[in-house]
């Protein structure tokens, strides 16, 4: 493909994504549905589990400061949904350039940071029920802190496609009409962005969060310690949702990059972009749907200790996911974040 057939080909089917975010009515009105529900869902949900960590947790475990960061990220994301509620409401972006980047980039910040959280939760685990005796050395309250640091680090210089990417873009085709979307000056740029987020936003952790849990789930059942189902079954339940969620988005970056790799004059490149520039508002909107449904998950999961516990009940919850054998490790060393 030459440089100038290129860049016309990339401009025409910006053009087209730029429209289909706002102009079909049906998609435009399910994602705004969607996005209203997330946000009265996600944000007391997800501000409710900072408060319980920080305000009523006794105990501050390796899952538990997981779990604070993974709801200071969803929490984060939920407060920005009502600026794309009145983006989808006005079919229009009205905010502005500098927002238009920023609000997008926070958002693949977001997916970023939440997989590799919850990669973080299975490898914290396999270590735990595989190598119990270097757990002590793995969960050094100086050593989490640094795994942090550095993860929030890479996610936000992963996210920058996002932010370099996204323009603000004004269609004048019979009507007047201001975009916030991707705007890609080469095929290549397609390829690289739907690809990094993909491979490294989904498949990749994906792959280590699966065989961390085969080989979880294999020592459980030989050992029997009946008493970490309850804390396996939920950061399972938290895994699949994410998975649930986000897979629709992913196989619409899959046909994405298809689309920008096939010939032009093929067929199949006009069904392909059909079929991602339909669906690229709705699965980003049902990607949305993960931020809140983790509030829901604990919950269901804390329902035992509503009646005892009152408001504290997601606090007991969180310290009843510490494992026994790793509690008593903690004891021995101050500097020790208890599993």
């Amino acid at each position: 493909m030459g440089s100038d057939n290129g860049n016309t080909s990339l401009n025409m089917t910006n053009h087209s994504e730029d429209e289909s975010i706002v102009s079909n009515n049906i998609s435009v009105t399910f994602g705004a549905l969607i996005l209203s529900i997330v946000f009265l869902l996600g944000v007391p949900g997800n501000l409710f589990i900072i408060w319980s960590i920080l305000a009523r947790a006794r105990k501050r475990s390796v899952t538990t400061l997981l779990i604070l960061n993974l709801a200071c990220a969803d929490g984060c994301l939920m407060c920005l949904t009502i600026f794309f509620i009145i983006y989808l409401a006005k079919q229009n972006w009205i905010f502005g350039s500098v927002m238009c980047k920023l609000l997008f980039y926070l958002c693949n910040t977001n997916m970023y940071a939440s997989i590799m959280i919850i990669t973080l939760m299975s490898l914290h685990r396999l270590v735990a029920v595989m190598w119990p005796t270097y757990l002590t050395a793995c969960t050094r309250r100086r050593t989490v802190l640094l795994v942090l640091g550095g993860l929030w680090i890479v996610v936000f210089l992963l996210a920058l496609p996002a932010l370099i990417f996204r323009e603000e873009i004004k269609n004048d085709n019979g009507k007047e009409r201001t975009v916030c979307a991707t705007h890609h000056k080469s095929s290549k740029h397609v390829v690289f962005q739907y690809t990094l987020e993909t491979v490294v936003g989904f498949l990749v952790p994906y792959v280590i969060i699966v065989s961390s849990y085969v080989c979880i789930l294999r020592r459980l059942r030989q050992t029997m310690f009946k008493r970490w189902i309850r804390s396996e079954n939920l950061i399972q339940a938290i895994i699949v949702t994410f998975c649930i969620f986000w897979l629709p988005y992913h196989s619409i970056n899959i046909v994405q990059v298809v689309a920008a790799l096939t010939p032009k004059e093929s067929p199949l490149k006009k069904k392909l972009d059909d079929i991602w520039q339909s669906s690229r508002a709705v699965t980003s909107a049902l990607a949305f749907i993960s931020s809140c449904a983790n509030p829901v998950l604990y919950a269901f999961a804390g329902r035992s200790y509503i009646k005892a516990d009152g408001l504290a009940f997601m606090a007991r919850l969180f310290e009843g996911t510490v494992l026994d054998y790793g509690a008593r490790r903690g004891r021995q060393n101050r500097d020790v974040i208890r599993l």
